[in-house]
């Protein structure tokens, strides 16, 4: 389950302006590679909207089926808004829609019939049991 948490406004290269929803996925716990000390996250992603500015306002807070996934990349670099340092990321988090339905594996329609010899003649003669 992800839950719409905000939106921004976006511009596409010919310049038409549209948003996108931000998504977030519930919360995980996550050890310290340096500290070995546990913090608490969750992962976002973006998903492109065709709603326009005020349905986006309406849609926040609202939960959807799915999760947010790492999905590899190309390099790109980000910069830590805080400390200033370039990092090269080889990933990206993205919104994957989860099946809403199981798939079951149907065993093929022949095999449910278990014919039984008894119902039929053999040999165009017929036995009778009580004759």
């Amino acid at each position: 389950m992800v839950t719409i948490i905000n939106f921004k406004e976006r511009q596409t290269e010919e310049g038409k302006v549209f948003f996108v929803l931000e998504a977030q996925g519930g919360i995980e716990m996550i050890q310290s590679k340096v500290t070995g000390n546990f913090y608490a996250t969750a992962k976002k992603a973006f998903i492109p909207a065709t709603f326009d500015e005020v349905t986006c306002k309406a849609l926040i807070g609202t939960q959807m089926q799915g999760q947010i996934i790492k999905e590899e990349c190309d390099p790109y670099e980000y910069i830590n808004k805080e400390s200033g340092e370039v990092i090269m990321m080889h990933h990206r988090y993205v919104y994957a829609q989860e099946e809403l339905e199981v798939k079951r594996i149907q065993e093929p329609i022949h095999g449910n019939f278990k014919p039984s010899q008894d119902v039929f003649s053999k040999n165009g003669k017929l036995e009778l049991e009580h004759a």
